[in-house]
Order: structure tokens, then C-alpha cells, then sequence
């Protein structure tokens, strides 16, 4: 089992070090990547390939769905705040804590239309 999970680590931790080092050459190029939905289709096959459980996809998939709306802003966000001269790490913590706001306020908002996540 703990060789299953180094192997996990280690093909998810490429994609990260792929996105940073193509980054570095090419912005939009890291961008294109970084926005792909990489993370979630390998957690998706990870998840099925050790259940098999077509249940624990759909609502991983459907949370998904909602969780990426309220994540979306701090992309807009960040380079905002940067541009008016804001510290990269001071903008990062300000963007994650507006987007746990909007995580508990999207989740909070959907409950009221039958939705649970």
C-alpha cells in the first residue's frame, strides 16, 4: 500500500512541476495547463480505480462543479490587487480567505435549493 501511494504522489506532483517549470518559458502555456482540470480528473481515477464506485464520482464530479465557481474570482482577484502594488504573499492570503468566504457562502446558497455537497 505505501508504494501505491508514492507512485499516486509522484505522478500528481509531475503535474504540478510541469505547469511551473512551462510557466516559466511561456505564461500563457503554463496558464493553458494549470487550467485543464488535470487535478480533478486524476483524483476522478484515482478515486474510481480504488472503489469502483460510480456514486463516490458523481458526487465528486457535481462538488466539483460547484466548488470551481466561488474559486474563480481570485484569478481576477490576484493580479488586481498585485498591480496596484500589493505583496504577492499579502494578495495570495487576501484571495484565499475571500475564496473560503465564497466556498462557505456558495455551500451555504445551494443548500437552499436542495443542493448538498
Amino acid at each position: 500500500m505505501t508504494l501505491w501511494y508514492l507512485i499516486k504522489t509522484l505522478l500528481t506532483a509531475v503535474v504540478i512541476v510541469v505547469v511551473s517549470e512551462v510557466a516559466k518559458k511561456n505564461e500563457v502555456m503554463g496558464s493553458l495547463i494549470a487550467s485543464l482540470p488535470l487535478v480533478s480528473v486524476i483524483g476522478m481515477m484515482w478515486l474510481f480505480g480504488e472503489t469502483g464506485d460510480a456514486q463516490k464520482i458523481i458526487k465528486h464530479s457535481t462538488g466539483t462543479f460547484w466548488y470551481v465557481l466561488p474559486s474563480l474570482p481570485m484569478f481576477l482577484v490576484l493580479p488586481w490587487l498585485m498591480q496596484r502594488g500589493w505583496d504577492f504573499h499579502l494578495a495570495l492570503l487576501v484571495c484565499i480567505l475571500m475564496t473560503g468566504g465564497l466556498y462557505l457562502g456558495m455551500t451555504k446558497s445551494l443548500t437552499k435549493f436542495g443542493i448538498t455537497l
